[in-house]
Formats: structure tokens, sequence, C-alpha cells
């Protein structure tokens, strides 16, 4: 053994003796141990609440992300679809605007073809027609355009659809634009 490893075993022995001429240290008491124990057991069940708290956050925030993620690629789509609509209408009042003498041809069936794809289109993502013509009057589907005396409606109830109306879902892309009913008086 060389001297340097000589001084690391006497400092060693030194340390694991105490100072020098001190007594070792005491044995705890069981009353001290219990007490120890009381206090890691009350630590380990704050250390244990608290991760059980983050990990309720950490889920709750998972949760939130993809609902919010959901509500985001809804919105997306409903703005795409709520442009779409309008494109639909055109095309709908040029087929109304055929001349009778008009109804055949290569053009206008290519014009058919891009219709029903649009409808094809519009249902396959979830998008339906209000109905309208005949129901009664609602604001929340339903945009009065006027409001006609009429002795064949009922007073409140649709005589005729302007435009047509879509939703979503539960959503409206856009309300139906109608004719009303007023009671005559």
């Amino acid at each position: 053994m060389n001297h340097v490893e000589q001084e690391a075993a006497r400092q060693t022995t030194e340390s694991a003796a105490g100072p020098a001429g001190a007594a070792p240290p005491a044995e705890p008491t069981v009353g001290q141990l219990q007490e120890q124990l009381a206090q890691a057991q009350t630590q380990a069940a704050e250390y244990l609440d608290q991760w059980r708290r983050s990990t309720a956050e950490l889920s709750n925030a998972r949760k939130r992300l993809t609902r919010e993620q959901e509500e985001l690629r809804s919105t997306a789509a409903a703005r795409v679809l709520e442009k779409l609509v309008p494109v639909v209408d055109d095309v709908e009042r040029a087929f109304a605007a055929l001349p009778a003498n008009k109804t055949a041809g290569d053009w206008i069936e290519g014009f058919r073809l891009i219709q029903r794809k649009l409808q094809a289109l519009l249902e396959s993502e979830g998008v339906t027609a209000i109905p309208a013509a005949g129901q009664a009057f609602d604001p929340s589907l339903h945009y009065a355009v006027t409001h006609e005396p009429s002795a064949e409606f009922a007073d409140g109830q649709i005589i005729a659809e302007v435009a047509r109306g879509y939703r979503l879902g539960g959503r409206v892309l856009r309300p139906s634009m109608v004719r009303v009913a007023k009671a005559n008086g």
C-alpha cells in the first residue's frame, strides 16, 4: 500500500468513527423511528396525490385537445361546404332557365353530371336539405324573405321556398329563404 492509499484508508476509518474522542451516534428509539415513518408516509401520500392530479390534468388536456381538433376540422369542412352551396344553387338555376327545346345534348348532359356529383359530394359529407314548403316557419332553420297574406296557408306556414337551405348535422350551413303566410286581417 502506498502512502496515498494509507492516508485515504485512515480518513475513511476516522470519518466512520466520527471525530476523535466522540462517542458513536446513539441508535434511534422506536418513537423516533415511528415519527420518521409517519413523516415518510405523509410525504409519500402527498407525492401520490400530486402524481394523480398531474395524471388527471394530462388526461383532461389530451381530451380537450382532441375535442378542439375535431371542432376545428368540423368548422373547416363546414366553411368549404358553405362555399359549395351557392355553386349548387347556380347549377339548379341554370337548369331551371333552360329553354324547353334545349333539354338534350352533350353539354347539357355534362352539366347534369356535374350537378349529380356536387349533390353526391354534399350528401357524402352529411349535408342535408332543410325542408321548407308547407312546413311551419322556424327562424332557426328558415329566413323569411316575405310575409304574404294567404287564404290557402295558415299563419306562419311556409308558402314557398325561394332558396334551399342546408345543414351539416345539427349546424345550419344556410337557412332556407322562404315566403311565409300571414293571417288576413
